[in-house]
């Protein structure tokens, strides 16, 4: 238009990029305001969950106990870098391998038909029956003549035909289906209910039956992980256990994500230390701990004060008593020492208890119970949305032996009350028995050492002077197949009704063995060459339990142990 001056093109954009050149520099300031706010706040928030571990650490530890732990850490790491190294692994590899080859010729028979294949036709019955007896009678260590600790915890021969007779009226039985196996659904209910009554259960409680102690225990675990997520959002799940605990905890810890952390059982005692339980406790805590009995020796943990704590700090607290199962309940009536252990602690709020040990049912048979129905609700699986249609199992296994659960109510309705009763008073009373041997013997009071105050069937007892790992070998070259332990290095002996008859001839060869290992040291003295293990005049070669227990309990990092376990469950699968 005339008179108006226009802006040139050029310029007029050059005007326009500067402006938005401005704009985006006053937007900048902002921009970087709140990036570098989310980068502090995601800063202290790593800041704050590492400085409340460390904090948790120190509470729980002590100073001590933190230092110690990293040193420990830091020589296992260590170690591993040196096991890996090449001439280091070469060498450690050929061990492995040659102690794995001796393993095979002990467990894999060599001149062994094998069948690998389907038979073009099915056998005959009678070459059936025959190959069976030939398996049946295989070289092994003889539980019938009670030469076993533990494994076999009745094996008479009128409870085995029934529960042979009930094996055979439910072989294709599965719970899965109770519309289709009414009678297996019954007994099962009923096996628990037995069960819980047992161990003074209130009137809400609930239970299921599993496949042994570990799933009982996996379950327990995976009730309390899910409670703790469910009701309080715990996303990196605890739980404190006694180091005597079962294994089956660390198993549990393994498989469902759970941190653990092991309390010391210190002598005299060998019971959980109640105040390290106490101070490791924190947010995450899902879960305590407590044995009645323990495995390796046999020692009820101080239930009445877990029971406290676990109240105090609204945790759960398991209870295993999978090994002491059917005695513990009967301790009492029978006339022996107990200690409050059951549902009649009102902190105690699940337990384990398996019918296949001091319940004499067959293999493959346990319980795991709750004091409400909502906490065993909590280890349930539920599938509302798969093509199958809805599915729903109350744990781990879908499909289950139905002949199992009925050779189970099989037991405890033909043994009753009585017969546990009668039982508990043999075994426990045996056990009693072997304890005063091992206390009054000139030759086993003066060497050997029991650990604790053992209630109920087990005990173990470690060796002042002599390798108890020898103990164990001389035992085992008579016979005898006893359990051996570490931390500390023991043997235990868990009693059963066969053992119960053989008790005697068990602390005799005992006796025997202890005095062929002193005079084996006696030599080693007087050849002055006590250091040269087993290298004196008449001392033998270093059995499989000394050699084996004599070089993990000296390795600050265990792979070599692991390699050798592991290759031990490969050879069990070597047909």
């Amino acid at each position: 238009m005339p008179g108006t001056s226009r802006m040139p093109i050029s310029l007029r954009e050059s005007f326009n990029n500067v402006r938005k050149r401005s704009r985006v520099r006053a937007a900048n300031p902002l921009e970087m305001l709140s990036l570098d706010l989310i980068r502090n706040i995601v800063f202290f928030l790593f800041l704050l969950r590492w400085s409340r571990r460390a904090l948790w650490k120190l509470k729980g530890r002590g100073l001590l106990g933190t230092l110690a732990e990293a040193y420990a850490e830091v020589r296992r790491v260590l170690y591993g870098w040196f096991l890996r190294m090449p001439g280091v692994r070469t060498q450690v590899r050929k061990q492995v391998d040659e102690a794995l080859a001796k393993m095979q010729s002990k467990i894999v028979p060599a001149n062994a038909t094998r069948y690998l294949t389907l038979p073009k036709e099915g056998w005959t019955e009678e070459a059936v029956r025959k190959e069976l007896d030939a398996l049946a009678n295989m070289d092994h260590t003889r539980w019938e003549d009670g030469y076993v600790s533990g494994a076999v915890y009745h094996g008479e021969d009128d409870l085995l035909r029934l529960q042979t007779e009930a094996y055979g009226k439910f072989t294709v039985a599965n719970p899965i289906h109770p519309d289709v196996f009414p009678g297996v659904r019954k007994m099962e209910a009923e096996v628990v209910a037995m069960v819980l009554s047992l161990f003074n259960a209130p009137p809400d409680a609930a239970g299921v039956s599993t496949s042994g102690g570990t799933e009982s225990i996996l379950m327990a675990c995976l009730s309390a992980r899910q409670k703790a997520y469910v009701e309080r959002g715990v996303t990196e799940p605890e739980m404190i256990l006694p180091e005597t605990a079962h294994t089956a905890f660390r198993k549990a810890a393994e498989y469902f994500k759970i941190k653990i952390h092991l309390v010391a059982c210190p002598a005299p005692s060998y019971q959980v230390d109640l105040r390290r339980v106490a101070r490791l406790i924190n947010s995450n805590t899902i879960l305590l701990v407590g044995s009645a009995p323990n495995f390796p020796h046999g020692i009820i943990d101080d239930i009445s004060g877990l029971s406290k704590l676990a109240l105090k700090k609204r945790l759960p607290l398991h209870v295993d008593c999978c090994l002491g199962s059917f005695l513990v309940p009967f301790l009492e009536k029978a006339g022996f020492e107990t200690v409050p252990f059951d549902f009649r602690l009102p902190g105690v709020t699940s337990i384990s208890c398996d019918t296949h040990k001091y319940g004499f049912a067959p293999k493959g048979n346990s319980t795991v119970l709750y004091r409400t129905q909502a906490l065993r609700a909590y280890q349930y699986f539920v599938d509302p949305s798969w093509s199958g249609g809805v599915y729903a199992s109350p744990g781990i296994a879908g499909s289950r032996p139905g002949a199992l659960i009925a050779a189970c109510w099989t037991s405890l309705v033909s043994v009753g009350e009585a017969g546990y009763l009668a039982a508990c008073a043999q075994i426990v009373g045996t056990t009693k028995k072997l304890l005063h041997r091992l206390a009054t013997s000139p030759s086993l009071s003066a060497e050997l050492e029991v650990l604790g105050n053992p209630l109920v069937s087990v005990l173990a007892f470690r060796a002042r002077s002599l390798n108890v790992y020898d103990i164990a070998d001389g035992m085992s070259a008579r016979g005898w197949h006893l359990n051996a332990l570490q931390n500390p290095p023991a043997i235990h002996v868990a009693m059963t009704m066969p053992l119960v008859k053989v008790w005697e001839r068990l602390a005799a060869d005992l006796e025997a063995v202890v005095e062929q290992e002193r005079e084996k040291e006696r030599v080693r003295m007087v050849d002055g060459k006590k250091s040269a293990a087993r290298a004196g005049a008449g001392a033998d070669a270093a059995g499989d339990t000394a050699a084996l227990y004599g070089v993990a309990g000296s390795l600050p990092n265990k792979s070599v142990v692991v390699d050798l376990a592991k290759g031990f469950l490969d050879l069990l699968y070597k047909a």
